[in-house]
């Protein structure tokens, strides 16, 4: 029995640290997306697709960390007599003082990160729609490409897309 609870202890530890794990790499995504709008509003997007790619790199150990706390939990639920594996609510509800309540500040920290990555991303996703709708503004200005190219169903109009080299030593 006495080694049981302390089975148990050792694994709502380890839960716990994968969720601090969790929790550090979601900080860093947020970073790297708000990195990433950096680049787009400065303009300078010879490096977007650098920022791009580490975005990618976290996003990648984020869903590493992600199945190792899914294994974990669901061991953890064995442990605690559980019929399915629940959630971190669900968890924290179920589980022993302190961890109840270290669960729940979790749960409350990623639902927080989760908030705060959503609207960086949903901002860097306007910058990258306003600066392909100003980049074809100005190719149309130009005379390189016509804007009405397709109809609505994806087909090509009557009109030719323009496209034409330039040469800037005339």
């Amino acid at each position: 029995m006495a080694q049981q609870q302390k089975d148990r202890q050792a694994q709502l530890g380890e839960v716990s640290n994968i969720l601090w794990r969790e929790r550090q790499l979601l900080e860093l995504l947020t970073f790297k997306l708000e990195e990433e709008q950096l680049v787009l509003a400065s303009g300078r997007t010879r490096w977007l697709s650098h920022a791009t790619r580490e975005v990618e790199t976290v996003l990648g150990e984020i869903k590493r960390v992600e199945l190792d706390r899914a294994v974990h939990v669901e061991s953890l639920s064995r442990a605690l007599g559980l019929a399915e594996t629940p959630s971190l609510r669900q968890l924290s509800d179920q589980v022993p003082p302190p961890w109840d309540r270290i669960f729940d500040e979790h749960r409350n920290a990623l639902l927080e990160a989760a908030h705060d990555i959503d609207a960086v991303a949903k901002s860097n996703r306007d910058l990258l729609s306003r600066g392909q709708t100003a980049a074809r503004e100005a190719l149309a200005a130009l005379g390189e490409i016509e804007i009405d190219a397709y109809t609505p169903t994806g087909n090509p109009t009557e009109r030719t897309l323009g496209m034409r080299l330039v040469d800037e030593a005339i």
